[in-house]
């Protein structure tokens, strides 16, 4: 009976998705307004950026409950189930609580003005951190910004990740465009730190940061790190911490955790107490799924999202320089909203033989426009419209040194998770 209840209100939740995306935070304010505004007096840290939203907040949520803190983390999509978008110490929500806090939501909604699904997502993770006590919370923003629904907060970091082309039908056209909306998140004398690393993009955030009274911090500058044989070696704010070794693999994960350490130096600064122990167990033990995630061996089998043309680009840059393997087989399924020509042009070249396949999802692309867009770069290829026939068919054609990766959409690795071990049965609908 639970297990019907918890569909039916998720159900009802998605149902929200034909207001499709709206920036403003009248409809949040008003939602958290009727839940009793448990997002005032909280603790919070807010993360935006392109591309490493996820790994620095799970390498700051490792890191801080290692120290000992109740950590709450928000993050979206969801691969499997949507209570992983809410998580307390690695624990997702509970499906009863998740029934509980969308009855209350719903009752709250105004039928001439409802909210958009992100919205009262967004009102359902505040509300349920602070009625669960979390020291600390982490808040990912949904897309841009300054008109996000989780701008509705004051933390006591913000942090953007890093500035691509992504969402320019509701960010802008240009790289200073979405840069601006990234940085509507920068507060009043809130400590801001980056890892971008365009001049330009720079300059505006610290403009911004200067008129806010903000101190602002960039990885580059005023934190800097080098990666060697022993581990990572951090120089930050204050400190330096070498041979830091991280539970997330690939080699760009050092500029997202030297990210991460610096928000732990600024918490630190704060009053938070974190033992340095704290900070190299939080980074060994950090686990993010679907990003440059081994879940097979002989042969390797890869799940990474990859899911716009700079992570594209990561991806294929990691599997050159991190992972030793013989032919590489690629099993791609991407959304037909994302700039599928850019993405394939940042992974199949390092492909040997390209699977062109599709999640059992609305959004996604058909296999044949993908293997269209991918024609000129002259790669062994087929088209296999069913995902778990791609991937039983890319296991079949490898030898045990051979390497699988499964890429090209969050929506496509979920779906692959559940074809790879049918032990996950209780998945949900994406969104």
């Amino acid at each position: 009976m639970e297990a019907e209840s918890y569909e039916k209100a998720v159900n009802s939740l998605y149902g929200l998705q034909k207001f499709g995306i709206k920036f403003g935070l009248s409809n949040t304010a008003n939602l958290l307004e009727a839940l009793g505004n448990p997002h005032k007096n909280q603790r919070y840290i807010h993360i935006a950026g392109t591309n490493g939203k996820g790994s620095v907040a799970a390498f700051i949520a490792s890191i801080l409950k290692e120290a000992g803190l109740k950590v709450g983390l928000y993050t979206s999509p969801h691969l499997l189930r949507f209570t992983e978008r809410f998580k307390i110490n690695g624990v997702e929500m509970p499906q009863h609580v998740a029934v509980s806090l969308i009855e209350e939501l719903q009752n709250a909604f105004v039928p001439e003005e409802p909210p958009t699904f992100f919205e009262a997502v967004t009102a359902m993770a505040l509300a349920y951190f602070a009625r669960e006590n979390t020291d600390i919370a982490i808040m990912e923003v949904g897309m841009g910004g300054r008109l996000d629904a989780t701008n509705i907060i004051t933390p006591m970091v913000s942090v953007i990740t890093n500035i691509c082309m992504e969402h320019q039908y509701y960010l802008g056209n240009t790289l200073l465009e979405i840069a601006n909306e990234k940085a509507g998140i920068i507060k009043e004398g809130v400590d801001v730190v980056t890892g971008a690393s365009s001049e330009p993009v720079l300059k505006l955030f610290a403009s911004i940061a200067e008129e806010k009274e903000a101190p602002f911090w960039r990885v580059g500058s005023d934190i800097r790190y080098r990666s060697t044989e022993s581990g990572l070696h951090y120089y930050g704010i204050k400190e330096d911490l070498h041979g830091l070794q991280l539970g997330l693999m690939g080699s760009f994960q050092h500029h997202n955790a030297a990210l991460a350490l610096s928000v732990i130096e600024i918490l630190r600064d704060k009053g938070l107490n974190i033992s340095t122990p704290a900070i190299r167990e939080g980074l060994k033990k950090t686990f993010w799924p679907g990003r440059m995630q081994v879940v097979e061996k002989d042969p390797t089998i890869i799940l990474d999202g990859a899911h716009n043309a700079a992570a594209a680009r990561t991806l294929a840059d990691s599997i050159k320089k991190d992972i030793r393997h013989d032919r590489v087989i690629l099993v791609i399924g991407i959304m037909a909203d994302k700039d599928i020509g850019a993405i394939l042009r940042g992974i199949v070249p390092v492909g040997d033989y390209v699977i062109f396949t599709r999640p059992a999802y609305s959004r996604a692309a058909a296999p044949e426009v993908l293997e269209k867009e991918a024609r000129s770069l002259n790669k062994p290829e087929e088209v296999i419209e069913n995902l778990k026939d791609a991937i039983l068919k890319a296991k079949k054609m490898a030898l045990p040194n051979d390497l699988i990766v499964v890429c090209g959409s969050l929506f496509t690795v979920g779906e692959a998770m559940s074809c790879l071990n049918p032990t996950l049965s209780d998945i949900d609908s994406p969104i």
